[in-house]
Order: structure tokens, then C-alpha cells, then sequence
């Protein structure tokens, strides 16, 4: 029942024997009985009701009204806005609705834009601000037996609201959407409504709920203990990625319903056959008030499959023959089936919902691997087993209303092009937009969902742990019908944190209740409260406590899934070792860049021509929020390259350069590990992170405007369906125990085939090899003996050996040898995989210059292709014009091979310029 809800009217549809002698005495809607239920045989009141329906109607009275169909009125127009706490504060129209105070501060210039300069330290008043929206609207016309509902999809999060000078509703979880019934509150016959909302700051309420429960153990990592007493978005109080911007409104839509029935939830417990050739698809569709039957409808490419009448209330099975079948991106196609439930009374629509569904089967597979202690963790989809190669997903603005359809498109499509397969929504951030996971689940991107905690010790008092519940089981039903999400996890490292300040945590203590007591509370949330909801609500996707989760700890590479942050973090391990770092599933690994030169020029406030425009800056510096970020980008750039800090693009270059090494190397390796079926050593690779929340340097690989930075490009070669890795290895064997010298040294290279498709290829392995300081060919040979079968869906050891040099007595050695393998398909010939090889550190390597470097586009447009003379590193292809897009780039090029990139939105006056190591 909604808050404030009124009792049913009383007059009701009959149901049951009507005595003919009480007729006088009869409800009104004796009509609606009739037509209700089945009449096919003869009865006294159908024989009456034909012959003589002006009998009847003069015996009972007036004809009963009919039910009407729920209507639902945006409450959109004419609000308007202003600083509750300043007296001379007037209102204002806002910008646009859903908002925040921010965006409509903004829209009147009123503070300057927090995303350039240091505009963001100038806007922090806004954040301890109390705010008031406003707006009215008409009653509309409400029947005897209907209601009038308020309904708040998302208020920010402290809100007081009233209506007609009434309070109906506070609310303190910004993730709850709320319903109240304002029909005996709303002025009478078409009469204006003022609706008031109050936004407090979320800032120091939390600060005063800190205060309020001094015995428990407050700690976190990013923001500030405030942020764990609030039901807000986390990433609000800063982050070592994003801006503090402190913000509240009405960030999701208001409506006002009438109706006196309506569908309250729509879902459906989908179950596909093992044998993939029949899904079950039972529906419900939950019911408000007394219409008596729900039509369900299941349809495809608009066509109906299966569809049946039921009784409201009750729930409709179907069985699909050979249904359509939703898959991930590149293992098949995306249908969507549209599940459509209309609430009718005496065969009138009364109310109606409609959700797209995809038929899928969807289980993580955790099971003991041969040869290797722990257990697999990887996701199979309709029999198939994924790498999921993807990544970590952060809200793409901090002003989230602002954040369109198109844009959440765009940003997934994005993720799809990558060759990526998997995205995973942080719990730092929200339960996203339905245009997100609509997006996901039609370009076939897999979902994993985090509920919203993390990087800290959250308090667990009653209220709050009922608000949670509240929290957990809305958002479920909100997101349940999605086919792209397949696990929710409980928080985002907050079992991390509670192991760094050595918290209470038991795992043989199964006794929930105790965990209350404990100075880690928080465990009741993630072990009882999110998994009960799920399992009642969404039991057939997996939930699973945390992330990272698993073994004897957070650290446990056998069990579960990591954080792998040595490199970067931790012990700043070098990214050449990630085969080291591996683990079952590494849900978070990454590496900084700085965006692209257009994106500093952005937020510089004076552009091109801002003195700060230099990469050591404090403009600069402020736009990464990362503790320690100078030491670090300067120690992986010193450890890796030869770098200058001028000019500016070619450091930006460098640093964008050292990234997509790094992940390169990250995704090269640990899909070495997918060995096929029990060997599925490593299963997944989710790169922290694809996107920014505002203009920044940071670990992102596609920047604030949607700028791919350059390890987007190798990441998306990475993950091909075909690829070829190769790695270098120094084996030392000295010949006696305690010697220095007498050193038997070998450099040997390891290739390894990887083949994320269904079908084995069978292919050549050709190794060439190249003087880096001449461009001389020094070695050219196919590998196998035989045709090389890469069996589907696995990785494939190729061959061992030394690294080819053609004579060390002309100062020819492994430091100067560049090696390329390619994979040629045997059935025609087509070069399927190439990867290139560098001696590394890359700062040692005596990189020539070359003498020619041609970048040359197609006769259409559509291409670039380009050569040169001596192996070159890291090529880069450059276009001030944002409209031009490569779908490759940062491509190593070797004499006497041609590479070509394909290029949209290019034309004929097109300029396009090129960028490399060792270049300035």
C-alpha cells in the first residue's frame, strides 16, 4: 500500500449467485458480474439480462460506471527553483526536468562551469546549500472509485515534500522510487496543486549521522565517512577519479497517475531448456485494485508468439519452441521478445506494461580445475563459455540527468566496437538508466551489477538496514527483466577495506545475527539482506558477496575474482609480469593516461592559449585526482620510454602509449590462460575503466567526450576473435654454484595463438624478424611443420625459441631484433592475427628515424594505409577534426608490409597526421 493510501470504495464488481428476490437491493455493477464470468450456458440472470436490460436497470438503478483506464500525467512543466537557506534568494525556472541544482544553477550562470579551470573548488557552497523546487499543476477530473498517485521515480536525497501545503512524503535513499496517494490532498474540481520539495544537504547529514553513532568503527578510502551514513551515489564526495560536487533535485521523473487499477510489476522467470530448443517463460504481472483479468502477450519482431487470459493476480507459463535465442556480441544475434500485460475489466484496457525480454541461459560456471588449485569462475551463455574480456563502468557524468538516451548508446556501442564483451557498473556510482542496460541488451554487452557500496565500512543501524532492503528489492525489479545482466555482486571492496583495517570477519561465523555486533556490520547487508532479495526476486542470475570476492581472502588468485592493482597500486609491480598477477577472474586492473590534447584544451579556461597548457601544471594536476599520480605515470613512463615533458602532445602521446602497452599486455596474458574446457585458468578481464565522469586524466581508455584514448585500440586488437601473442623470456643457467660469469643467457620468444570464435582455424605461423637500427630483414620462416589447428574458444601454444639474430659478432642481438608473428589462414591465405614484439624496455632500444613514414588515405576516403622503412613504434593517427574516426590505431610498423587502417567521416580535404615513439 502507498503511503497515506485510502481504503477501496466500496462498490465493487459482484461475483458469485446473484438471489433475484434481494434485486431491489443489489450493488450497482451486477452488469460487470455478468460479463465477467463465463456465460456460455443458460441462467436465470442471463435470460434477464437479454430479454429485458431496462428491467434490470429500473430494478437496480442507474447502469454501473464503467472502470476507467489509468492515466499518467508527467509532472514536468513549470518548476522552478532557488536557495532555501539565503534570504533574498527568488526563484527560478529550471533548465530542464528530471534536473539537479547544479545543472539549473548552471543554466543561469550562476556558478561557473565545475569541469574547467578550478571551477570546481568555487561551487562547493552548493554541496552544504539547503534547496527548494517548486511547481503547480491542475487536478485532474478522479472518479468515485479511482486514486491519485504521486509518484517519485528518484529524489536527491534528503527531500521534504509538500503538497497544498501539506507534507506527504521525506525521503532519505536517493535509490528508492516512492508513491504516495494524494487523492484526498489534491484542491477539488481542476483546481491549481503547489508542489513543494525540499532538498537538505546531503553533506552534513551525513556528517550529523557520523555524530549520531559514535560506536561504530567509520573508515573508508575516497570521499569521506559522510558518505557511508547516506543512501546517495558515492561518487558524489569525489573520488580519486572525479570531482567532490556535492549535488540534489528531482533527478528522475514525477508523475501523477489516476487510475482505480493498475499493473504494478511486470516480470518473468525465464528457463531454457539444456538442450536449448524450448524456453519457459513464466510471467506475472502484480495487480493493484479489482480489474479482473490480465491478457499476456509474448511477441517477436512484432509478430505474437504465445499470449493467454488470466485472472489478476495469477501468473501465465508458456513454453517456446525453438526460441530465438539472445547471445553476447559476436557469438550470435540479440533478439528480444516484447512480454506485454494488459490489465482489462468487462473487456475494456484498463492498464498496460510492456518489457523486452531475451531468452537466454546464463550460469557461472565455478568448478576445480585440472592442474591448478581453486576453481574456475567464468560465464557460459547458451553452452558457451566467454572470456570476458570488457570493463568497469562508471556513471558518465557527474550531473547524471544530463546524461541522454543517445549518449548511453553511444557509450555501449563504444564498448561493443572495442571487441569487448562484458561491462561491469560499479558500486560507487547507480543503478543506471534503462537506456543503459537497453542498450546493453541490444548490442549483446553482459552486465555485472553491483549494488551501491564501496570502498568503506558501512553502518548497519535498524532504519537504515530497512532502507537497504527497500533499496535492494526496487532496484531488483527494475533490472530483472534485463538478459544482459548476469550476476549482481554486493558492494565494490569493502571487504577489501575491512581486511586493511583488520575488521571482524569471520567466514566460518555463519550466525548472521552476530555479524550485527561486530565492527564489520556490514556483512549482514552483503550476506543476508542483498541475497535474500535476490533470491526471492531474480533467482536465476548469480549474486555473489562482493567483489572482489573469494578464498582465504580478497587476495585469493584460485577462488572468485580480484582486484589486480600491483601494477599501478600496491607493490607497483612492472606490467611486463602480469602473467604473475593473474587470477581466476580480474574484475579491476588499469593503468592512467591523459585524455586527448582536445579534452586539456576543453577544460583549460583559456584553451590553446592557457599558461597552464603544460602537463605539470596545477590546472593540469587538478584534473587528476589520483593520489600520487605525478610519481606514478612519471615511474611507468621513466621505467618504459624516453619521454619529454615538451610539447605537450607528445607527452600526452607517450603517456597514452604506456597505458595501451600496459593493458595490452594484461589482456595478451592472461588470455594465455583460457585454455578450454577445465583449464579455464583465467576467465575474465575487466579493465578499470572505459569512461570518465568529467574531463580528467585517469585509468579510463575512452575520455569524458567519448575520445578513445589509444589503449582502447589495442585492447579491441587484444580481444579479436583471432589474435597472436608473443612474449619474450631471459633464461639465465649459470654453470657452476657460486659463478658470475660463467652464464649460459638465453632470449627466447613464446607464441601462443588465441581463438575466441566457435570453429577450430587452421593456420601458418609466419616469424619474421627485423635490425630495429636498419630495417634490415634478418629472419623470415613459417614455425609449424604442419597445418596449425587453434581449436575454438581457447588459447594454443604455438612454438618456443630464441629470439632470431642473424650474426652477434656484427653487434646484431636480441636488443636490437624485432619480431612479428602472423597467423595465415591455410583454406586462402588471408592474414588472420599479426602482433609485433619489441625488445623492453622500449627506453634502451636505439629507435631510427625513418626516412619515409607514409600515411595515405584510400580514393574513397575510407582507409589509411600505411608503410615505412624501419620498424617504427606506436604509430598514431591524428585528425583535428572530432567527425574523422579510425577503427584501428597506435599500429607498429615494419618494412616491407603495409598496414591498413579503415577511417569514417573523412574526406577528401581531410588532414591526417602521424604520431610515433622516438619522433621529438
Amino acid at each position: 500500500m502507498e503511503s497515506g493510501q485510502q481504503s477501496e470504495p466500496s462498490s465493487q464488481a459482484c461475483s458469485g449467485p446473484i438471489d433475484l428476490s434481494k434485486a431491489g437491493s443489489l450493488d450497482i455493477n451486477l452488469e460487470l458480474s455478468s460479463s465477467s464470468s463465463s456465460l456460455s450456458t443458460f441462467s436465470p440472470i442471463h435470460a434477464i439480462a437479454s430479454h429485458s436490460r431496462r428491467t434490470l436497470s429500473s430494478a437496480l438503478g442507474p447502469r454501473p460506471r464503467e472502470m476507467e483506464p489509468r492515466t499518467v500525467i508527467p509532472i514536468d512543466k513549470n518548476w522552478e527553483f532557488k536557495q532555501a537557506d539565503k534570504e533574498d534568494s527568488e526563484y527560478l525556472p529550471v533548465g530542464q526536468f528530471p534536473t539537479n541544482v547544479h545543472l539549473d544553477l548552471l543554466a543561469h550562470k550562476l556558478i561557473p562551469d565545475p569541469y574547467i579551470g578550478k571551477n570546481e573548488l568555487d561551487v562547493q557552497w552548493v554541496g552544504e546549500a539547503v534547496w527548494v523546487y517548486k511547481t503547480s499543476f491542475p487536478s485532474p477530473a478522479i472518479g468515485n472509485s479511482a486514486k491519485a498517485i504521486l509518484a517519485f521515480d528518484g529524489l536527491d536525497t534528503f527531500a521534504t515534500v509538500v503538497l497544498n501545503g501539506k507534507t506527504i512524503l521525506e525521503t532519505d535513499n536517493m535509490f528508492i522510487p516512492e508513491r504516495v496517494d494524494v487523492t484526498a490532498d489534491l484542491i477539488k474540481d481542476g483546481g491549481e496543486n503547489e508542489l513543494v520539495i525540499t532538498f537538505d544537504s546531503a553533506y552534513l547529514r551525513g556528517w550529523k549521522l557520523v555524530e549520531k553513532n559514535p560506536d561504530h568503527k567509520w573508515g573508508c578510502w575516497n570521499g569521506d565517512n559522510s558518505r557511508l551514513a547516506v543512501r546517495k551515489t558515492q561518487y558524489h564526495w569525489g573520488w580519486d577519479w572525479g570531482p567532490a560536487l556535492l549535488t540534489c533535485g528531482p533527478w528522475r521523473p514525477i508523475n501523477l497517475e489516476v487510475y482505480e487499477s493498475r499493473i504494478s510489476d511486470l516480470w518473468c522467470d525465464i528457463d531454457v531448456d539444456k538442450s536449448l530448443k524450448s524456453a519457459t517463460v513464466k510471467t506475472y504481472a502484480s495487480v493493484e485494485g479489482k480489474a479482473s483479468k490480465v491478457k499476456f502477450d509474448i511477441s517477436l519482431h512484432g509478430t505474437s508468439v504465445v499470449g493467454q487470459v488470466t485472472d489478476a493476480g495469477s501468473g501465465a507459463t508458456f513454453t517456446i519452441s525453438d526460441p530465438e535465442l539472445w547471445y553476447p556480441v559476436r557469438y550470435g544475434k540479440q533478439p528480444l521478445y516484447t512480454v506485454t500485460a494488459v490489465l482489462e475489466e468487462d473487456g475494456k484496457e484498463i492498464d498496460s506494461v510492456s518489457k523486452k525480454i531475451g531468452l537466454r541461459k546464463a550460469e557461472l560456471v565455478q568448478r576445480p580445475l585440472i592442474g591448478e588449485p581453486g576453481t574456475s569462475f567464468f560465464f557460459e551463455v547458451n553452452g558457451i563459455p566467454i572470456f570476458c574480456g570488457g570493463s568497469d563502468w562508471i556513471p558518465a557524468d557527474n550531473f547524471i540527468p544530463r546524461i541522454s538516451k543517445e549518449r548511453y548508446y553511444d557509450w555501449v556501442k563504444l564498448v561493443a566496437d572495442g571487441n569487448q564483451f562484458m561491462i561491469r557498473v560499479w558500486g560507487g556510482g547507480i543503478y543506471e538508466e534503462q537506456a543503459f542496460y537497453d542498450a546493453c541488451d541490444e548490442l549483446g554487452i553482459l552486465v555485472w551489477q553491483d549494488f551501491m557500496f564501496g570502498c568503506g565500512n558501512y553502518p548497519a543501524w535498524t532504519e537504515l538496514l530497512g532502507s537497504i532492503k527497500r533499496e535492494a528489492e526496487e532496484n531488483i525489479k527494475l533490472l530483472r527483466h534485463h538478459p544482459s545482466i548476469v550476476i549482481f555482486a554486493g558492494n565494490n571492496e569493502d571487504y577489501q577495506y575491512a581486511e586493511s583495517v583488520d575488521l571482524t570477519w569471520d567466514q566460518s561465523n555463519k550466525d548472521a545475527e552476530s555479524w550485527l555486533k561486530t565492527d564489520f556490520p556490514a556483512r549482514y547487508i552483503y550476506e543476508k539482506i542483498l541475497p535474500d532479495a535476490c533470491r526471492e526476486l531474480c533467482p536465476s542470475v548469480y549474486y555473489h558477496p562482493g567483489s572482489p570476492w573469494g578464498g582465504v581472502d580478497t587476495r585469493d588468485p584460485t577462488v572468485g575474482d580480484i582486484h589486480q592493482w600491483n601494477v599501478w597500486h600496491g607493490s607497483q609491480e612492472k606490467y611486463q609480469n602480469f602473467d604473475k598477477l593473474v587470477g581466476r577472474f580480474v574484475s579491476e586492473f588499469g593503468m592512467e593516461a591523459f585524455p586527448s590534447v582536445k579534452t586539456i584544451d576543453a577544460y583549460l579556461p583559456l584553451g590553446k592559449d592557457d599558461p597552464d597548457r603544460y602537463p605539470q601544471s596545477s590546472t593540469v594536476d587538478f584534473h587528476n585526482k589520483a593520489d600520487g599520480h605525478e610519481r606514478r605515470i612519471a615511474l611507468y613512463l621513466v621505467e618504459n620510454m624516453r619521454y619529454a615533458p615538451d610539447p605537450l602532445e607528445q607527452f600526452v602521446y607517450c603517456t597514452q602509449l604506456m597505458q595501451a602497452e600496459c593493458l595490452a599486455s594484461a589482456y595478451r596474458l592472461w588470455k594465455r590462460q583460457w585454455k578450454g574446457p577445465g583449464r579455464e585458468y583465467c576467465a575474465g578481464a575487466l579493465v578499470w575503466q572505459i569512461n570518465d565522469c568529467w574531463p580528467v586524466t585517469s585509468w579510463a581508455i575512452c575520455d569524458y567526450y567519448l575520445r578513445p584514448k589509444h589503449a582502447y585500440f589495442t585492447v579491441k586488437r587484444e580481444m579479436a576473435p583471432l589474435s597472436v601473442g608473443m612474449t619474450r623470456r631471459e633464461h639465465r643457467h649459470p654453470r657452476n654454484k657460486y659463478t658470475r660469469i660463467d652464464v649460459d643467457t638465453k632470449v627466447q620468444i613464446e607464441i601462443w595463438g588465441s581463438n575466441l570464435s566457435l570453429e577450430d582455424v587452421t593456420v601458418d605461423c609466419m616469424v619474421k624478424a627485423w635490425d630495429v637500427e636498419t630495417g634490415r630483414l634478418t629472419y623470415s620462416k613459417t614455425v609449424n611443420e604442419e597445418p596449425l589447428v587453434l581449436p575454438k574458444n581457447q588459447s594454443t601454444e604455438i612454438a618456443a625459441f630464441d629470439v632470431p639474430v642473424p650474426d652477434k659478432s656484427l653487434g646484431v642481438d636480441e636488443s636490437r631484433t624485432v619480431v612479428a608473428a602472423y597467423l595465415i589462414r591455410c583454406d586462402d591465405g588471408a592474414q588472420v592475427a599479426r602482433y609485433v614484439n619489441w625488445p623492453e624496455p622500449l627506453k634502451y632500444v636505439h629507435l631510427a628515424k625513418p626516412a619515409w613514414l607514409i600515411a595515405e588515405m584510400s580514393a574513397d576516403c575510407a582507409a589509411v594505409r600505411l608503410y615505412a622503412d624501419v620498424p617504427v613504434k606506436g604509430v598514431a593517427l591524428e585528425c583535428e577534426d572530432d567527425a574523422v574516426r579510425f577503427e584501428d590505431n597506435l599500429v607498429d610498423i615494419v618494412p616491407g608490409e603495409v598496414v591498413t587502417v579503415k577511417v569514417r567521416g573523412a574526406g577528401k580535404s581531410s588532414v591526417i597526421m602521424t604520431r610515433f615513439l622516438g619522433m621529438v
